[in-house]
């Protein structure tokens, strides 16, 4: 996928209007924030919106401002899909391009778009007033197709829908104006679910239905930091973006570091495709997110914390900031929280800026440094040396919420929920081939045909557990458990019935990783490209039964040898469709002519690799094509 602009009819590539820069604008945007380098990405994310695009003059500027080099500057404005070193619209409309939007019928949506406009995907109005293109899924997948109108979301778009939305936008009318004419009169709760539905299909015991104020965050109060990780520790919350790691033990390890700082992050950057139950939870519990935030900075003696809300959750930003302002007007954060002596936290806001490699969280801490989202080695892990070097305790919204219920609540009342290893509730955001797409908050135990049956999935053919880098599983496993032990997911189910191609859907994902891959590791950037080509030779018929040996050779390799844990999950959807569906690729396969296997161009894929990750590779041609 390429986001770039394209020059067509009556369209620049290079030349459109942007909104010139007025002197000073950018060292008072800089000082701002402090001229804080850490706080780069939100230098440049208000530069873009103001401007339109980051400028060679204004990164020199910026540089200036912070103390960096122009080279440091670029480097994070080139990394991040939402900043754009060439000048975009006034107004940019991302069409969601997800695999479930394609299917919903992200095509005549498209074509609705361009035919209104006058403008093709990737281009600029001459004018400069619009710019289109798609990118990669936004967390609307139960409502496809959608977009993103500058901070507006659209929803279940139409042709004819789409069609409004262009002529209106032509016409002159803002993006707000599509959701409400009293937009401004809206509180920011208002404004966010009549753009989106939150669509809660079963609300479980212990996020969705009622909940307590900060009846967590009281108990808390009253007993030890060591009391609050034991009740952590003996309730078995594990964290529920996907690795399930014990949330008790992450929390003793970063309050056994004696610094002078410490961190609590909340990674609010769900861009797992498919996944959007913490959109759900920000929406409807920010007082119990921040209430569990505040309760693990009493537990590990953090002071700072910092929400990380993902570029396409933009939306959120005014309620959430509303929230944290109310909880300071009550005592609930700043100093002496609740009267307590020496207990002070707060929070600040990250934005992201369009970049799925930030889920995983030593990206996610590279990002709020003012980085470029490039994971950091480890160890060490962020407990002992995080943001800023300091311990940082990283948990997604989900993770945060249930610790602040269980504070409430009790450790024995969320084990005894659930199954032996997976204890609690688990949010599924399911999406796809089903009558009922949603947010369904059950205990960890059911299987997937029962879910299937409360979703109105019962024509489902195929199930992807766990968005593209978990699995896809076929009719005979739908027996399986939704469990850690046996389908970990951090959330998201998508259902695909028997028309849907399953190798059309593994191209798809394929080519999600490679624009996603942040490019730092061969294995990773170069790895998926093969990866993708060899799966279009699969769809072509040209492929060779040697060519199944070749994707798990291959596959293993990545998985073996990436830094991060994009790369080591990114040949899942290849591996599980083999193993799940195999008559899918044997169908798709031909015997060699005298036992020669059909060439694969390598070359062409090692420029496809440099091209998505915007460098060159001097060390892989070195090491493989001289």
């Amino acid at each position: 996928m390429d986001n770039g602009q394209q020059a067509g009819n009556g369209v620049s590539k290079t030349a459109c209007s942007v909104t010139p820069v007025p002197d000073g604008a950018v060292a008072e945007i800089c000082e701002r924030f402090g001229n804080d380098k850490h706080r780069m990405l939100d230098i440049l994310r208000e530069v873009q919106d103001r401007f339109q695009c980051i400028a060679p003059a204004t990164m020199d500027q910026i540089a200036e401002e912070t103390g960096l080099t122009r080279i440091e500057v670029e480097g994070v404005a080139s990394f991040y899909s939402f900043l754009s070193l060439k000048p975009k619209g006034r107004i940019t409309i991302r069409l969601c391009d997800d695999i479930v939007d394609r299917y919903a019928g992200l095509e005549a949506v498209t074509a609705a778009f361009e035919n209104v406009l006058g403008i093709k995907i990737g281009e600029t109005s001459a004018d400069g007033a619009v710019s289109l293109e798609y990118t990669p899924c936004i967390g609307m997948c139960d409502q496809a197709p959608a977009a993103m109108i500058n901070d507006i979301v659209l929803t279940n778009l139409t042709a004819q829908s789409a069609r409004e939305a262009a002529g209106a936008i032509k016409a002159g009318k803002r993006p707000e104006d599509l959701v409400s004419a009293r937009f401004a009169t809206l509180s920011p709760h208002d404004r966010a679910v009549r753009m989106v539905d939150n669509n809660i299909r079963h609300a479980g015991a212990v996020l969705l239905g009622p909940v307590p104020e900060d009846a967590g965050l009281s108990k808390a109060v009253s007993i030890t930091s060591s009391q609050i990780i034991s009740m952590i520790e003996e309730s078995g919350l594990r964290g529920c973006g996907g690795a399930g790691f014990t949330t008790g033990r992450k929390w003793r390890f970063a309050a056994a570091e004696r610094t002078e700082r410490s961190f609590v992050i909340c990674n609010a950057d769900e861009g797992e495709p498919g996944t959007f139950k913490d959109r759900v939870l920000l929406t409807e519990r920010p007082h119990l997110l921040i209430e569990g935030m505040t309760i693990s900075a009493r537990a590990v003696g953090a002071k700072e914390g910092i929400l990380y809300l993902r570029g396409e959750y933009v939306y959120l930003r005014e309620l959430l900031e509303q929230v944290l302002e109310e909880r300071r007007r009550r005592g609930l954060l700043g100093k002496a929280i609740l009267g307590t002596k020496r207990f002070d936290f707060d929070i600040r806001i990250q934005m992201g800026a369009g970049a799925y490699i930030c889920g995983e969280e030593g990206a996610l801490i590279s990002s709020c440094e003012g980085l470029p989202g490039e994971p950091k080695t480890r160890p060490p892990f962020p407990v002992n040396r995080g943001y800023l070097g300091y311990p940082t305790v990283v948990n997604n919204v989900e993770t945060f919420c249930h610790a602040a219920r269980i504070l409430d609540q009790g450790a024995k009342w969320f084990h005894d929920m659930g199954t032996e290893g997976s204890h609690g509730t688990k949010l599924f955001s399911v999406c796809g081939d089903c009558l009922n797409p949603g947010i369904y908050e059950l205990p960890y135990g059911h299987s997937v045909s029962e879910l299937l049956e409360m979703v109105g999935g019962q024509d489902a053919a195929a199930v992807q557990v766990g968005g593209p880098s978990g699995a896809m599983i076929a009719r005979d496993s739908f027996h399986r458990k939704l469990t850690f032990d046996d389908l970990a997911t951090g959330g998201a189910i998508i259902v695909f019935n028997g028309q849907r191609n399953i190798l059309e859907i593994v191209d798809y994902y394929m080519s999600f990783f490679v624009h996603e891959s942040c490019g730092y590791c061969t294995p990773c950037r170069v790895g998926n490209v093969f990866l993708q080509k060899a799966i279009e030779k699969f769809r072509k018929g040209l492929a060779n039964p040697e060519d199944i040996d070749y994707l798990k050779d291959l596959s293993g390799t990545i998985i073996e040898t990436s830094r991060c844990g994009l790369g080591m999950t990114s040949p899942n959807p290849v591996l599980s469709t083999l193993a799940n569906f195999p008559l899918v690729y044997s169908a798709m396969t031909q015997p060699s002519k005298d036992g020669i296997r059909a060439t694969f161009d390598i070359q062409s894929a090692i420029d496809g690799a440099r091209k998505i990750a915007k460098r060159r590779s001097y060390i892989f041609d070195r090491d493989f094509t001289q």
